[in-house]
């Protein structure tokens, strides 16, 4: 059964304050057409900023997600992203008219309630998903005890475990099997949460000016007399005492979940995950991960989509122990023979690096006239060969690139180390050094059984076919 991509069937606002910054906001959500994601937009700034909700535009990850375009900001979007990838929604414009959604009461629950208000419709297109193939790891094992891998899954399914060595929380386990049927009213009531030392010491710096009791659950974790819960009401800015719950959180506040806090754990992840742009199909197991791990595997998943798109797009699928054969490159680059220099892409991650192979053969035209008697390949063509690779590489960072050709400017610090013979086969390794306005600065090396033979830089730009 196929399944399509969907939006909202008519608009729909939510309005309150936000978490950290303490600003009213309204949040708006909109239908959009197919393809053309989640775009969060902001209406109280000139020319309405769009900031599409990918992994490319998270800009801070303290205390929450936060995704920027230029000199807009977008704080704190990790519980809408999360009611979004719950309810499966593709296409979306989310209009806000300050700089972080409202906190609501500190889960994903009231951005639900106002989709489904606003009612899901789906579109004649179907959805695209990313299959994991191999397992995925991102771990900070060592350092913070963080680690999470997605392995591969016929659906989206995880397996979150936390152990905050508090008596409260102590250690918890979550699991979700199906978003269709579980997230709605499992995971997303599930609220945010806190420490008391942090959420005073937050407080005390101006900072979750939003935050009171009724949109998180603040965890004990540490004696408190009479005096600091004085002090706390005036913090809170609360009319009713403050006091310790038996059950270890302020004002004994009652958990929708025993396991809240790992619920809303999970929470998190599905926003941040969110951020991939497709829909994921794994089976995500993490253990005591936040924002920045989160993110971080999220890049992993993203670098392997991207390598899967590629093949998708020029070979259609993997053939060997290589990204791109022959054909595939002739698709990318307009060179041909006796001029096409590159045989195979080993590996390439758009607007980073790229692994490319070429074989030289006895064959080869230019051996016949190159010192024929002591025949070596010309330096400047294990340049051009270089700068091919960086073609494929500078091509697959732009829009449309078969509209585009790659025109090499400059060539600066130069190296040729040793010499290049028939039956050697020369890998290439560039990395992107910057890129602007369509222009490029690459640095690249070339590599013979381990052994550098040539390194450069190269500049390029990005013209019209």
């Amino acid at each position: 059964m196929t399944t399509l991509t969907r939006t909202i069937k008519k608009p729909v606002s939510y309005s309150g304050i936000g978490l950290h910054t303490g600003n009213k906001t309204t949040i708006t959500f909109r239908p959009a057409a197919v393809n053309s994601g989640v775009t969060f937009v902001r209406t109280d700034l000139p020319e309405r900023p769009e900031i599409s909700a990918t992994i490319e535009h998270v800009t801070g990850l303290e205390r929450g997600t936060t995704l920027g375009k230029d000199e807009a900001r977008i704080h704190t979007v990790e519980h809408v992203l999360a009611a979004l990838g719950g309810l499966q929604i593709d296409n979306l414009f989310v209009e806000l008219d300050a700089n972080e959604p409202p906190v609501g009461d500190g889960s994903s629950k009231p951005f639900v309630d106002a989709l489904l208000k606003a009612g899901i419709l789906e579109q004649d297109v179907p959805k695209e998903f990313m299959e994991i193939d191999t397992p995925i790891w991102y771990s900070k094992k060592k350092e913070k005890g963080v680690e999470l891998v997605a392995l591969p899954s016929d659906d989206f399914m995880i397996t979150f475990m936390v152990d905050y060595k508090h008596p409260a929380l102590g250690t918890q386990y979550t699991a979700m099997y199906s978003l269709e049927k579980e997230f709605v009213k499992e995971f997303a009531p599930a609220r945010t949460f806190g420490f008391l030392h942090e959420v005073e010491a937050l407080k005390e710096q101006g900072l979750i000016k939003g935050g009171t009791l009724d949109n998180a659950l603040v965890v004990g974790d540490h004696e408190v007399d009479e005096k600091e819960l004085v002090y706390l009401q005036k913090l809170f800015g609360l009319k009713d005492r403050v006091f310790m719950g038996e059950n270890g959180f302020l004002n004994n506040a009652q958990l929708r979940f025993p396991n809240e806090p790992c619920r809303h754990k999970a929470l998190d992840l599905i926003g941040d995950l969110f951020l991939l742009g497709v829909p994921l199909k794994a089976h995500v197991l993490a253990a005591r991960s936040g924002h920045a791990a989160n993110v971080a595997l999220v890049k992993e998943i993203r670098k392997v989509y991207e390598k899967k798109r590629l093949l998708s797009k020029y070979q259609g699928k993997k053939t060997g122990q290589y990204q791109l054969d022959s054909q595939a490159i002739r698709k990318i680059l307009p060179h041909r023979y006796p001029f096409l220099l590159i045989d195979r892409i080993i590996d390439l991650e758009s607007s980073k690096r790229v692994v490319a192979i070429k074989n030289v053969t006895a064959n080869e035209p230019f051996f016949q006239g190159h010192f024929p008697s002591h025949p070596i390949m010309p330096g400047v063509l294990i340049i051009e060969a270089m700068a091919q690779a960086g073609g494929v590489l500078l091509l697959n960072t732009v829009k449309d690139p078969e509209d585009k050709l790659v025109y090499f400017t400059a060539i600066d610090k130069v190296r040729l180390r040793k010499p290049v013979m028939p039956g050697d086969q020369i890998r290439f390794e560039l990395e992107m050094l910057q890129f602007r306005l369509s222009r490029c600065k690459m640095v690249g090396k070339a590599f013979v059984e381990g052994q550098l033979v040539a390194e450069g830089e190269l500049m390029a730009a990005v013209v019209p076919r």
